[in-house]
């Protein structure tokens, strides 16, 4: 896995060139963050039939309800569910950086948000080498788009995550440590399109920071 700064920087708001301080402050706190804290995943796949109320996991019967999930899933045998977290070593490495530096504790948080999405790019690798006959979507995680944030505490529970990761639901529905994440991906006999890239999909784009500075969190 490899930490690649354009992600941090676009997190931190910088466009354009940033100034050789700064990169060489991020990359170091990049450095870091990679040695100290290894992304750790869990996932599972199962098979999908379809109902009226949408694409359901077959032997544990939860369905995934909205629009995107029929979209993404439609052409479908199977979904992954899909658990990453940073765990709470992160979360000590972030406290002592904010006893120590409000600016590099932003860094490091940014960091911290480009390395989990790193532990779920290398878990869909893990993936793809499992089921090598199959293609996969996207991956979209509850709260993106139509699909419910509290389907996470349901993914979180199937996949025995408060114990084989240490990965916590809160009562609104936010994951601890903060820097998890739940996904659902689809695996289909025939190459997918990604129709879920844009900010028309997206959950947040009323309020996206990007896009009150003209730009999107793929740009």
């Amino acid at each position: 896995m490899k930490l690649e700064l354009s992600e941090p920087l676009r997190y931190l708001g910088v466009r354009g060139q940033p100034e050789p301080a700064l990169y060489a402050e991020l990359s170091a706190v990049a450095d870091r963050l990679a040695r100290s804290v290894t992304p750790r995943y869990i996932w599972r796949a199962f098979p999908l039939s379809f109902r009226e109320e949408g694409p359901t996991l077959e032997g544990i019967d939860l369905t995934l309800p909205g629009a995107m999930a029929a979209r993404m899933l439609g052409e479908c045998s199977q979904a992954v569910l899909l658990v990453c977290t940073l765990g709470a070593g992160f979360e000590a490495l972030l406290r002592a950086e904010q006893a120590r530096s409000i600016a590099r504790a932003a860094m490091l948080d940014a960091c911290g948000s480009a390395w989990v999405e790193s532990g779920c790019d290398a878990a869909e690798e893990e993936i793809s080498a499992r089921f090598p006959e199959l293609h996969r979507t996207d991956r979209f995680s509850p709260g993106y788009g139509d699909l419910p944030l509290t389907l996470q505490k349901d993914i979180c529970a199937l996949l025995d995550a408060p114990r084989r990761l240490g990965v916590q639901v809160t009562d609104s529905f936010l994951m601890n440590p903060s820097k998890s994440v739940t996904a659902v991906i689809g695996l289909s006999d025939r190459p997918q399109p990604a129709p879920i890239r844009g900010c028309g999909f997206c959950a947040l784009k009323e309020h996206c920071q990007y896009r009150k500075g003209g730009k999107t969190c793929g740009s």
